[in-house]
């Protein structure tokens, strides 16, 4: 955002208002789609766990910025808000599972379903993981 400010007021110092006006709402599109807010509300792996043990739910291990976590929740629609999502940068304890699913690496989108990891798995048959009672 501070990059895209700044090429903003560049372009309108020029005398480019709709130039600049296109830049910001590309930036701010891009941010807003980079960031926490296009998700379901994350909660802590602990949390998670125990929630999904609670209701058999999945627990799907993202990050910001993240494309395939990204296309994961767009490509699931409604269905995004029936699982519980764990944002890794903001839960230490989510890293460490994360890590623990693909020896060492911090790869996301890592989807626990029923105890398993499964690494970017296809949306639809996460789809398919959901019970119709949730």
């Amino acid at each position: 955002m501070v990059c895209g400010s700044l090429a903003v007021a560049a372009l309108l110092a020029q005398g480019a208002p709709v130039a600049a006006t296109a830049l910001l709402l590309l930036f701010v599109g891009f941010a807003g789609l980079h960031s926490p807010l296009a998700f379901p509300r994350s909660v802590g792996a602990v949390e998670a766990q125990r929630r999904s043990e609670a209701d058999g739910r999945p627990i799907v291990y993202w990050r910001a910025g993240c494309a395939y976590c990204l296309r994961l929740r767009f490509r699931l629609g409604r269905d995004a808000r029936q699982l519980h999502w764990v944002d890794i940068w903001r839960d230490p304890a989510g890293a460490a599972t994360v890590r623990a699913a693909n020896g060492g690496d911090e790869t996301v989108p890592t989807v626990v379903v029923a105890g398993r990891p499964h690494i970017n798995p296809d949306p639809e048959w996460l789809r398919g993981q959901l019970t119709p009672s949730t």
